[in-house]
């Protein structure tokens, strides 16, 4: 499996040869939780999120992302608390990722099976800190300390 996700990064870097936007979504539920997803691939808790499809803009794909990998529904984008560029900051390709918080409602429900292996939802003393997926600590770092981060 690592094998074709290498060959897979190759074949994406001839091509594109340019990062990959995406997004980072901080869902927050009525109760003042954060939700995270727990990787399938690392099995490391993160952010949800994804790569932003051909046709859609970044709204449209926070909402997607965050039913397919959570099961919640938007109810409203909150606020911008960044955006991420550096090239190390996803171990698969070079992406930029535009994080947003969000208000968010519905039942958790795994619905990604091949990415996502576990949803929960942490008050904020309760969050995994440190050992999070790619740079979705310094994200929530960000998100807590309410700055608005290019970087």
């Amino acid at each position: 499996m690592l094998r074709l996700w290498q060959f897979i990064q190759t074949v994406l870097g001839i091509l594109f040869h340019h990062p990959i936007a995406g997004t980072t979504i901080i869902p927050i539920l009525p109760d003042g939780r954060i939700v995270l997803i727990r990787r399938r691939d690392t099995g490391q808790w993160g952010l949800p999120g994804g790569i932003v499809n051909w046709g859609e803009d970044i709204p449209l794909t926070v909402e997607r992302e965050l039913a397919e990998e959570t099961g919640l529904e938007l109810v409203k984008i909150c606020r911008l608390v960044g955006v991420y560029s550096a090239p190390d900051r996803d171990p698969r390709v070079h992406s930029i990722s535009v994080v947003v918080e969000v208000e968010a409602q519905g039942t958790m429900e795994v619905r990604d099976t091949l990415e996502i292996s576990e949803i929960q939802a942490f008050a904020i003393e309760s969050l995994p800190k440190g050992h999070l997926s790619h740079d979705h600590d310094r994200q929530l770092k960000d998100y807590l300390d309410g700055v608005t981060t290019i970087a």
